[in-house]
């Protein structure tokens, strides 16, 4: 129930308050498990991005977020469930492994933090490995213009947020261990399919790579 009244509350607020411009909903798998990857600009990505969905998200976050009481209830409240970025987190890829098995829509911002440039940064290897276990497609969303919403000014100023939906692919299947070298090349492909939704001023260090992992 609070996760539904959350959507709607902030489907609510984007739509008074910003010009927002949604592309590729077609791509997003009604039914069955989905991984959903995007770009992460602003604290208002994860209900944007729960949003625009069209069905229910369970997000992986990072552990700072659950460490205070108010913010921890908050999260779990809304499906979500932490994450350690700095280390192997046995964890939380067991949930994010049965969220998928149950049919559900993970949602997963693979660089693990706000990128304060805009552009996309280097990403954790947590979605290419889950997605490479699990065999679940992947959803990659390219998000820009969220940079903007900063404090109150940005109520009356309406900024332009575009999100743009790709179509769904998949990693190959692996039966056993992943090394380094496998893991961030798969991390690649995940980041490419993200940048090359984005304006070139957003790709970071993705761009031109788009003809590399395709």
């Amino acid at each position: 129930m609070l996760y539904r009244i959350s959507r709607l509350i902030v489907a609510i607020l984007l739509l008074l308050f910003t010009r927002r411009r949604v592309r590729g909903r077609d791509n997003i798998p009604k039914q069955g498990p989905l991984i959903a990857v995007a770009n992460h600009l602003s604290f208002i990505d994860p209900p944007l991005v729960a949003s625009i969905l069209g069905r229910r998200a369970v997000f992986m976050a990072k552990e700072e977020l659950f460490r205070s009481r108010i913010t921890g209830y908050l999260m779990g409240s809304l499906g979500a469930f932490p994450v350690n970025k700095g280390q192997p987190d046995r964890r939380a890829l067991h949930r994010a492994m049965q969220v998928l098995a149950d049919g559900q829509a993970l949602a997963i911002f693979p660089e693990g933090m706000r990128s304060k440039s805009g552009r996309l940064g280097l990403a954790f290897p947590g979605a290419a490995l889950i997605a490479s276990r699990s065999g679940a497609p992947l959803v990659p969303i390219g998000i820009s213009g969220t940079e903007g919403i900063r404090g109150l000014s940005w109520l009356w100023h309406r900024p332009v947020i575009t999100v743009t939906i790709g179509k769904a692919f998949t990693l190959p299947p692996i039966s056993g261990k992943l090394n380094k070298d496998e893991l961030s090349r798969l991390t690649d492909v995940i980041m490419v399919r993200i940048a090359e939704l984005l304006p070139p001023e957003y790709r970071g260090g993705y761009a031109g790579k788009e003809n590399e992992w395709h």
